[in-house]
């Protein structure tokens, strides 16, 4: 069998593993990188390359790498085209993939998406999952189409949502997960294997990008939903006391009830920091970054800082 001869997109950390995956497996012979542009990050605006640009260097790629602006013209599509690819695999590049690109390939181009489609198609499907309080996602490999993550299904696996979870620990599982998933599938997919299912239009939601007005904490939710408002955004939720900001890292919602107004510091509990909600549930703070920066414990929190409520 001659080697599979592939081109990968993607830019964030997700798509890391899987781009190891193809690397390492002697079946597939990666010709190009796509990834998206070096953008400046930090304080100090440093130009930054994406994580998949660090990595594919780190593995000798370095002539393989290619950083279009667009893909949306002749001249992107020229060159997608010379590389002769029998496959495309995109996982979190961060751009739609045009009909004159995805369509080329002789096995088309397959897409892995963090969530069990239908459900949560869009930029942000761990994040949305974790914030509406589900307790099962997990991988689907797909073709794509012109749609937005609408593509028929070639595979799919589920992955519970551990109660310690963040979004950066479920993030990890589900990259590593999913980097096994896709290589599997496209082997399968190739050897023909697979009949595509198609999606279930009518059972489709969605998973828009999160806001910035979304990572501050309201206290007048219900407490299992800042809860995983918290685990979602991590670690940089926040909420603020007399003009000061904080980080809430983690927190677990207790048998409290208290009648006090929605952020409210639960008073009668002194051995931790704990917040009252608008359901009049009691949210216990273990863990946040205080005012100096520093990352604390909810109990060191409280004897360090006078605070009565949060807004």
């Amino acid at each position: 069998m001659t080697r599979l001869r592939t081109v990968f997109f993607g830019t964030s950390p997700f798509a890391v593993p899987t781009l190891e995956k193809l690397f390492e497996d002697t079946d597939i012979e990666l010709v190009a990188v796509i990834t998206q542009p070096d953008r400046p990050a930090g304080r100090g605006k440093k130009l930054t390359p994406p994580p998949v640009k660090k990595r594919a260097l780190e593995l000798g790629l370095d002539d393989k790498i290619f950083q279009p602006e667009r893909i949306r013209n002749e001249e992107f599509y020229n060159f997608f085209r010379s590389l002769n690819p029998d496959v495309a695999v995109v996982v979190a590049y961060g751009k739609l993939i045009p009909k004159e690109v995805f369509d080329f390939p002789k096995y088309k181009t397959l897409n892995l998406h963090a969530s069990l489609l239908p459900k949560y198609r869009g930029a942000a499907p761990i994040h949305r999952a974790i914030m509406a309080g589900e307790r099962e996602t997990g991988n689907s490999v797909m073709l794509i189409d012109e749609g937005l993550d609408s593509g028929p299904v070639l595979a799919f696996e589920r992955e519970p949502i551990l109660e310690e979870d963040n979004v950066i620990t479920l993030s990890e599982r589900l990259a590593t997960k999913g980097a096994d998933l896709l290589l599997k599938t496209l082997k399968r997919w190739v050897r023909g294997e697979i009949e595509p299912v198609p999606q279930r239009d009518e059972e489709a939601t969605y998973a828009p990008p999160i806001l910035k007005g979304e990572y501050r904490i309201c206290w007048k939710a219900e407490a299992e939903s800042v809860r995983d408002r918290i685990r979602t955004l991590y670690p940089n939720a926040y909420t603020t006391f007399n003009g000061k900001r904080i980080k809430i890292l983690s927190a677990k919602v207790t048998d409290i009830k208290s009648d006090l107004p929605p952020g409210s510091v639960y008073p009668f509990n002194r051995d931790g920091l704990y917040v009252v909600c608008g359901d009049q549930k009691v949210l216990k703070v273990e863990e946040l970054i205080n005012p100096k920066g520093k990352k604390v414990k909810g109990e060191d929190f409280i004897r360090g800082y006078r605070v009565e409520r949060f807004t």
